[in-house]
């Protein structure tokens, strides 16, 4: 078949528009790289340079990870007006609650935080809830548990009961004192008691300044019980009873925010932005 010159200006005319066409699908793919690796590492700079209400989540055991104090410290250096935390913790190490605690308080400097309990904030996870200006729960959430607790396991008898015996060459008595392989002395458990009555005093001293609480009201809640957030209102462990709508509508009114604010999620590989409530 003879190669006319229309046939050549169409052939040439397609290969055009099939080149066109895969560089167009080669931007849209590295277009798309680009914005997932925003994404993951922290949304990029527009994102965090334009208002919102950040949403922090604390979840799980607090041992005060790098990862959570690292992700408080860029919100408050990025462009949000204020902070909206959610709690579900059990609690955790009391240095790890001190450590969050601490870093809360720098962010609630700089900005206005609330703390919102989901489901629990007990023990630890309580502490950090005081880090917030205000503190909102469900009715049903769990808070509290406003004590201290050492536990070690005892396995003496059993290594009895299978023959084993273990020799220890100790610097003094109080040297790895408590061991799971010894029988704790009386002046082992007295160590740990003056320990675990520092920590406690600590925790107490907490909750006396950030919630202002005399004598008696200290003593009601500081037995190491739970109470729901409906008794933590009337005992004065929560402000208000409420989610984060009720956070956010006390945010506009109390701290004059503007009523359009969007409300970003950030997590410790990125935040994800929900426009409105949460």
């Amino acid at each position: 078949m003879a190669l006319t010159p229309d046939y050549l200006i169409e052939r040439r005319r397609l290969g055009q528009r099939v080149s066109f066409w895969r560089w167009m699908t080669a931007l849209v793919v590295i277009i798309a790289s680009v914005g997932a690796g925003l994404y993951a590492s922290g949304g990029g700079e527009f994102e965090r340079r334009s208002a919102h209400i950040a949403k922090l989540k604390i979840s799980g055991i607090i041992t005060g990870d790098e990862d959570t104090l690292r992700l408080i410290h860029d919100i408050a250096e990025s462009r949000a007006e204020a902070v909206i935390i959610t709690i579900e913790s059990p609690g955790g190490t009391v240095t790890g609650a001190e450590a969050l605690y601490d870093a809360l308080r720098k962010l609630a400097a700089k900005k206005p935080t609330v703390a919102v309990v989901d489901g629990m904030a007990a023990s630890g996870g309580y502490i950090a809830a005081l880090g917030a200006d205000r503190i909102f729960a469900h009715e049903t959430s769990i808070v509290g548990s406003i004590g201290v607790l050492f536990q070690y396991p005892d396995i003496v008898g059993l290594l009895d009961r299978v023959g084993v015996k273990i020799e220890s060459i100790k610097s003094s008595p109080l040297k790895a004192a408590p061991s799971p392989i010894e029988s704790a002395t009386p002046e082992s458990r007295a160590a740990i008691a003056e320990l675990v009555q520092e920590n406690f005093d600590w925790f107490k001293r907490l909750v006396r300044e950030r919630r202002s609480l005399d004598d008696g009201g200290l003593a009601a809640v500081a037995n190491g019980r739970v109470f729901t957030g409906k008794q933590g209102v009337t005992l004065g462990l929560v402000d208000q009873v409420g989610s984060v709508d009720q956070a956010k509508d006390w945010l506009e009114k109390e701290k004059k925010l503007p009523h359009d604010l969007p409300i970003r999620e950030w997590r410790p590989h990125g935040f994800s932005e929900k426009w409105g409530l949460c």
